[in-house]
Formats: structure tokens, sequence, C-alpha cells
């Protein structure tokens, strides 16, 4: 075995650095206090990372930017500010306190995990065709979020991870420890690294520093006064086990996920009724979930899958008592939606339905010129997206089409499944959407223009619905229906409206993606009471569309990500119930959340060595103003 080389010039190096960085600290030369004689300045900041453990690789990557930036500028004669915080604000801390504690109520001190411990596996994340080929692309995967999936453990062993004993870990199941112990270690290895840092304006958030407390509870009695936050009903990624909204900090996976918006379709089931549903008197509807609520003159038929589990339950719309149809997991996001008589209780009358069950049903759909359409079977069905049950419009859609054509043309297919030949042979695509070069068919068109021979022809299938949708959407035009000649984009707001108008349909929402709350919990979409910052009024968004103009973002990319998040970002849910913060301050039983906390600290930079006393909690026993 090869010996290890000596480490002497590695030593001999660090000693160098231990040197310069002690001369650096003793001549205070990031030190930076405010000049009457109007020399150059270069101010630059870093996000403040989260106290929940210590710094990585990562950190060290992005910040470095910030570090070669201010260097090069000091040496260009400026005076260069960098000051750098921490943020404890949220979910995160006092979720893994919690975990603690309750590891030691269940497997005592020091705790004794059953063998193996346990894992959970990423859960795959399934994106429907439509708002995948409709993703914006400023809203993209962040890198923080990939890292976080992989296998999960018991949180005491994640923290003997970190180096540390029993005995150590015991005081992190108070949330107030972790506030504590991590940024020193922080700043201590910033330090080593070089920083060109002003530690004097360093500082904790949280209402454990009374100082960063009051400018974050300043800031919003400002904009309480300016009417910029307001109290209602708003759709919000939703924790049932932690029962509050679950913002990007308090996610274990799932960050930059928003809510998506869907127009739900509801299909009468009409008589005979399938055997498990013969005893229901009220009014049964298969409800499936669109984001082209203007394709529904071309309804054929529906999709169920024949092995997913669905569900028929109770519920309340409009003062409309009927009963829906639709796989538990949709069931379950209306519930927190005013779907349901008692928030969050779905009333099951059939708990579980196997999808082959339903198939065959006879239903009633709105627009279609069909009078009666039938549930038929499609096997690429997923049950995490939308309600398992799925409009089929042949005209538009490549998968529709591909899967009804095997239906036709494969009668043991139909036989396995006991589907009759009147529920399919008669239903040829019907054409309701004119598009430029590929007709008023164009599914069809692009189908046998790629030779799809089968709805398993997936590569294909995704060749295909790129080009439809996009062109269908941007530059198709309705032949059919009361807006014929309108563009499509301008009748599916439009029509979507009508439909919920007239009961046909009902708006419906659910997590884009899968999110999982750092309590391990599914998040639903839910209607909730809450305090959010209208970003999306029009004074507002005006005059931040205006000042982002004055913005040098280098990059067109990045400006054009600012305007496009400017575009989705409406009303934000700025209070929780649960985690740790500043309170409202018009109404304490709120705490101000980890992201509504963090827009403007930069300007607190600027003051935050006239208070903190060189502390990161601003505890000191006396401060450069004296003021406690």
């Amino acid at each position: 075995m090869t010996e290890r080389k000596g480490t002497f010039k590695v030593e001999f190096l660090k000693d160098i650095e231990k040197e310069v960085q002690s001369k650096w600290e003793e001549l205070k030369v990031f030190e930076e206090d405010h000049d009457q004689n109007g020399a150059d300045k270069f101010f630059v900041t870093f996000p403040y990372p989260y106290m929940n453990g210590c710094l990585h690789l990562g950190h060290t990557f992005s910040l470095s930017k910030c570090e070669f930036a201010v260097g090069f500028q000091r040496l260009k004669g400026k005076k260069c500010l960098f000051p750098f915080g921490f943020h404890c604000t949220g979910m995160p801390i006092k979720a893994c306190a919690d975990k603690l504690k309750r590891e030691m109520q269940d497997f005592g001190f020091p705790p004794t995990f059953p063998s193996g411990g346990f894992e959970v596996s990423p859960k795959e994340e399934s994106v429907d065709s439509e708002s995948a080929i409709f993703k914006d692309k400023s809203k993209g995967k962040k890198s923080k979020a990939v890292a976080k999936t992989g296998t999960a453990k018991y949180q005491w062993e994640i923290m003997k991870g970190l180096g540390l004993t029993d005995d150590e870990i015991k005081p992190f199941a108070d949330s107030s420890h972790w506030l504590e112990y991590f940024p020193p270690l922080a700043k201590r290895d910033l330090k080593k690294m070089g920083l060109h840092v002003d530690w004097r304006r360093s500082f904790i958030t949280t209402d454990v520093n009374p100082f960063y407390d009051s400018f974050v509870r300043w800031q919003f009695t400002r904009l309480k006064e300016r009417e910029k936050v307001k109290f209602g009903k708003r759709y919000t990624i939703f924790s049932p086990k932690d029962g509050q909204p679950c913002m990007d900090h308090d996610r274990s996976s799932g960050e930059g996920v928003g809510p998506q918006e869907y127009t739900l379709i509801k299909m009468k089931l009409l008589a005979p009724y399938p055997s498990k549903l013969k005893s229901l008197k009220e009014p049964i509807y298969f409800v499936a979930a669109t984001l082209r609520p203007e394709t529904m003159y071309g309804q054929t038929n529906c999709w169920i899958h024949p092995d997913i589990k669905y569900s028929a339950f109770r519920v309340n719309v409009k003062g409309e008592k009927s009963i829906y149809i639709c796989t538990e997991r949709a069931a379950r996001n209306m519930s927190y939606q005013g779907f349901t008589h008692e928030n969050g209780k779905i009333d099951f009358v059939v708990k579980e339905l196997k999808g082959e069950d339903l198939l065959g049903a006879a239903l009633s759909a709105p627009l279609t010129s069909f009078e009666k359409i039938h549930a038929l079977p499609m096997l690429t069905i997923k049950s995490d997206k939308g309600t398992g049950v799925v409009t089929s419009v042949p005209s538009d859609s490549p998968d529709d089409y591909a899967a009804l054509r095997d239906l036709k043309n494969k009668a043991p297919f139909r036989e396995k499944y006991g589907i009759a030949d009147d529920m399919v042979l008669p239903f040829d695509p019907v054409p309701i959407i004119s598009v430029p070069e590929l007709g008023n068919l164009s599914a069809v068109y692009v189908c046998d223009k790629l030779k799809i021979q089968s709805q398993n022809d997936r590569d294909k299938l995704t060749e295909a619905k790129e080009q439809v949708y996009l062109k269908g959407f941007y530059e198709g035009v309705m032949i059919v229906g009361e807006h014929k000649g309108k563009s499509v984009q301008e009748v599916k707001p439009l029509l979507k409206d009508e439909m919920i108008g007239n009961n046909s349909a009902v708006l419906y929402m659910e997590p884009e993606k899968p999110i999982t709350s750092r309590s391990g919990d599914d998040c639903v979409v839910a209607l909730c009471d809450q305090w959010y910052l209208d970003y999306g009024e029009e004074t507002w968004l005006k005059s931040t569309e205006s000042c982002l103009e004055g913005v040098e973002c280098y990059h067109d990319e990045v400006k054009k990500n600012f305007h496009s998040t400017l575009g989705w970002l409406k009303e934000h849910a700025c209070s929780r119930t649960y985690g740790l913060g500043s309170k409202l301050p018009w109404d304490e039983s709120w705490l101000i959340e980890s992201l509504s906390d963090s827009t403007i600290y930069m300007a607190y930079y600027t003051i935050a060595h006239f208070l903190q006393g060189d502390t990161f909690d601003g505890k000191a026993s006396s401060n450069a103003l004296n003021i406690k």
C-alpha cells in the first residue's frame, strides 16, 4: 500500500493563511463605515443560508461569486461592503426539533430504532401531457430541491451523521439550541475561507433577535398601511398534517411547485348504473380535470384505467348534492377546497372501486355532439396526477386518437374489458379546431404523418403532442360552438367561466407536482383563510415592472425570468401558525413566513452594526446606539 505523502506543504500554506487572516481581523480590513467623501462604493449580498446544519460545498460554490466580485472591486479602489446574515425563520428547524422530541418519546434516550430504520424512496414525478408542453422554464427544478430527494432517515441518525454524540444531540430537541449552535460554526467556516465580510453586521432572524424582529414587524406594518397585505380564502399548498400552508422552505421535496388550476368536467352517469353503484339515488358524476376546456366539443368518450382504484364520495357544490367519482388522492384535494360538507373530511359512499368496475358506463358529457359517451380503458393513466378520469378528444389529442384507434382496431382488446362495439365504433374524431398546416383534425394528421401505430409508441406520441398542443393552442381557431371564429387562446377562459357558471364544470386545484412537507406529509391545495401579499395588484405590479426595467441584469435570460415570475406571482401566503419567526403586528396568532421576512433584509445590513452589538441575536449588554 502506497504511503500517504506528507502534508508539510499544506500545513505551511495554512499557517500563512491563518497569519494573514489574523492580520485582516486585527486591522479590521473589511469593516466599512459610511463615507462622507463620495467615494465609489460596491455592495454585495449573498442569500442568507438556513441554519439547520453546517454550510456545504454548494454554499461555497455560490458565495465564491460574491467573494470574487467584492475582491475585484476592492482592487479597483472602491469601498466594498459584504455583510453576511443567517436565516432561521420557518418550519425546518422547528420540524427537526419536534422530530427529535418524538423520537426520544418513542424510542427512549439514546433512542433504539428498529433494525434497519426506515427508508422513503423519492416519489416518481408524473406530469400530464398538457402541463408538460406548457411548462414555464423559469419555474424548473431547483438544484436544492433535487439534492433533497433520496433516502430519508430518523432525525437522530441525521444528527449523528454530523459527528454529534447522543448527549450533544439531546439539546437540539429545543429549537432555540439550533439558533445558538450553527451560526457560530457557519461564521467560523466562512472566516477560514477568508471571506471579505464585515462581521459586525451579522445577525440571525426570528423574534429571538429583537432588532431584526422589530425591522420585519415595521416592514409589515407599512405594507398593511398601504393595503398590500390582505386577508381571505386563497388557494395555497397546504399540509393537512401540519394544519397550515406549506411554503418552499417547509418542503422536503417539491420546492418551487405551486397550485395547478384545472377545469373539472362533470360527466353525468346514465342508467343503467354499474353494479357497485346501483343502490345510489343521488346524481353521480365522473369528474375529469382538464387544462383545455375549449376542446370539450370534441369528446367521444372518457378514459378510465382498469387497474387504478377509484372512490365514490358525496359533495355539496353550489348547493347541489351529488356524488363524484375519481381517485381518493383527488378527493382528498377536493375536500380542502369546499367540495365536501366538512373541510378535510371525505364522505365516502364507496371507498374503493376498481377501474374495471366502471368501464362501459354511459355518460352525458357537456358540449359534446354525442347524446351519450362511454367510459373506456386507457392503460397509461397515472393515479398521482389529475383525477384518474380523463376526457377524450381524439381530434386534437394524439394520445386519445391512438388509444381510440387501438380499441376500434383490436376486438380482443375490447372483449378483454367487456366493451361492446357500439360503445366505440360509432365514435369518430370530431373537427372542432382549425390549425394552420395541420387541418381540423390535427391529432389525426400528425399521428398519420409520424406513422404512429399504437398508444405504445411513446416517443413518437411525445413528439406529436409537442406539435399539436403548441400550434393548436397558439394558432388554432374554433370552428364550432358559440365562439366559432375566435382564437383558441381567447375562447379558453371564456368557455371555462361559462361552464363553471352553468354548473357543468367546477374549478379544481392540485399541486402541479408531488410535494412533501418536512413533516413527511403529502401536500394538497387548500382554500385557506390567511394573510397574503397581493403581488398581482395592478398598480404594485406596474411599479415593479417599471423598476425592473432600470435593473442591469447582464443577461437577457435573467430579465426574462424576472418578467415570467411577475406574470405568475399573484397572491402569496405570508402567514403561518407553526414554526419560528416574527409575529404579525396586528394579529399575533400568525407568524410571518420564511420567504416574506426575507425580501428587504439587505437594507437591515446598513444599520445592523449599530444594533447587534457584535452578537447574532442582538442581546449584547450594549450596542453603538445604547438601544435595548
